[in-house]
């Protein structure tokens, strides 16, 4: 379980659409997370807003605190759900990694042997 998300808003005021919105994806995510690391696991979102010359830019990066490093992705959209969307995406690439990294791949190889002596597959 995720212990703690922060959604902070720069220039912006976080309306509870987008914020049900980002919790529910990165709840989502957080099946990619080891078991062991999931107890500590921190999310900070920062989303921002910006206007220059008639167009609006949407900045939103997500950084995740796990117990080994830190995972941070960051977009800049003309939409705020878009940027939220592809800097998951990013982050989900990122926690596969992580996770292929942080797997003991002893213990699988072991059971399979074992199973193949017992005549079970």
């Amino acid at each position: 379980m995720i212990r703690k998300i922060e959604i902070s808003g720069i220039h912006l005021e976080v309306d509870s659409d987008l914020q049900k919105y980002i919790v529910k994806k990165i709840r989502k995510m957080e099946r990619l997370v080891p078991k062991t690391s999931r107890t500590s696991l921190h999310v900070e979102v920062k989303l921002k807003e910006e206007k220059t010359k008639g167009k609006k830019h949407c900045h939103c990066e997500i950084i995740m605190h796990l117990p080994q490093v830190d995972l941070t992705a960051r977009e800049t959209t003309v939409n705020m759900f878009a940027a939220a969307d592809i800097v998951i995406a990013k982050l989900k690439s990122q926690l596969e990694k992580y996770r292929s990294v942080h797997r003991d791949h002893g213990i699988g190889r072991k059971n399979r042997r074992i199973r193949g002596f017992f005549g079970k597959n």
